[in-house]
């Protein structure tokens, strides 16, 4: 199973990263997509910068070092992963490298604004929940792990010990 991960830098983004690894820790075969997008530049940028290829590889370095504590945690895992910083409206550029990928399901971290009634999602994860033709999960900063939600269950052929 291939998993799209997107990464914005926030510990809800991070622990998405952890769900995924107790997960295939705990026997779900699966590869890992990271990415991070970036916003597109804004006319002030474009003036000031003057240079649309510096500013493209400015974004790209920022993309690269939000990307290195989660790259950093499935190296540390031995998992199989591919990733890549792109530009665009987050949303639906989510939707459409999840379908580049191939991905199978999503797994992302939920930090941002919420939006009245929609019990503390962000708009990107609220517009992936509605958009994605793949399920999506959704993991919150210092939510419990996955052996937390399985407590007394009786699982035979899966260990869920980090």
């Amino acid at each position: 199973m291939k998993i799209l991960l997107p990464i914005d830098g926030s510990p809800a983004a991070l622990a998405a990263v952890h769900h995924a690894l107790h997960l295939r820790r705990a026997g779900l075969p699966a590869s890992f997509v990271l990415v991070n997008i970036q916003e597109p530049s804004t006319l002030y940028e474009v003036v000031v910068t003057h240079d649309t290829d510096k500013l493209t590889e400015i974004k790209r370095g920022a993309g690269s070092d939000l990307l290195a504590p989660a790259e950093a945690l499935l190296d540390a895992a031995d998992a199989d992963y591919e990733s890549e910083v792109a530009s665009g409206e987050p949303a639906t550029l989510l939707v459409e490298l999840l379908e580049n990928y191939g991905a199978e399901a999503v797994f992302m971290g939920s930090s941002g604004m919420a939006e009245p009634g929609a019990e503390g999602l962000g708009s990107v994860a609220l517009a992936l929940l509605r958009h994605s033709p793949v399920p999506v999960t959704v993991v919150r900063a210092g939510a419990a792990g996955p052996e937390a939600l399985f407590a007394g269950v009786e699982m035979t052929g899966l260990s869920l010990t980090p």
